[in-house]
């Protein structure tokens, strides 16, 4: 499914908006853009991917071959992109919370689990992570929520990873927000992301 017409019109997509993103970063925020980490090596997304047992959409995978994550926080306005060897330790991580849960018998939520085995965290910091849903299905490659307290959650604000970070490079090249957010840039070049100042004119 990740491989077909749009799934690779999907990892171009994210190609471009992290060109965009890489552009804005080299002449606004260089400190930020130093944070990022260069192209994952292909034999550390394939390793990555036998570890979780699946094939990774292949707008992540295009991620992945721009940035194998980003070191600290500021350079996404929800979390930093993680490396391939970080989606790991994070899904193995809640792979055995979960089977945790199971063996002292705690009871299924309603709704979203606490965790998927087919949820692939893409960002993360403070445990909390930003999700792709890697099941089957209309949903398949939408954004989500993964709290270290919570169960999973997913909403329209971002229907893909080319979506969030095409949002991303608009917002920096046009002064908009994200969620909400918008980007500050320091006088050392580094940037941040903060809540978007509220509109005089009250109209929202």
């Amino acid at each position: 499914m990740s491989d077909d017409g749009a799934g690779q019109a999907g990892a171009e997509a994210v190609r471009a908006a992290w060109g965009r993103i890489d552009a804005w970063l080299r002449k606004r925020g260089p400190d930020s853009y130093a944070r990022l980490a260069p192209p994952a090596e292909p034999g550390a997304v394939a390793a990555a991917e036998a570890a979780l047992h699946m094939r990774f959409p292949a707008e992540l995978r295009a991620s992945l071959g721009c940035h194998d994550g980003a070191g600290g926080e500021g350079v996404l306005p929800v979390k930093p992109p993680l490396s391939a060897a970080g989606i790991v330790r994070y899904w193995t991580r809640w792979m055995e919370l979960t089977e945790e849960e199971r063996e002292f018998g705690d009871p299924e939520e309603e709704g979203e689990p606490s965790w998927h085995p087919r949820w692939i965290p893409w960002a993360e910091s403070d445990g909390d992570a930003q999700i792709i849903d890697g099941r089957e299905g209309p949903g398949f490659g939408r954004l989500g929520m993964k709290y270290h307290d919570e169960e999973g959650s997913f909403s329209d604000d971002a229907p893909s990873l080319a979506a969030y970070l095409t949002q991303v490079a608009d917002a920096l090249e046009n002064g908009r927000s994200v969620g909400g957010r918008v980007a500050y840039v320091g006088v050392s070049g580094e940037m941040w992301w903060a809540a978007a100042p509220a509109d005089p004119s009250g109209s929202g």
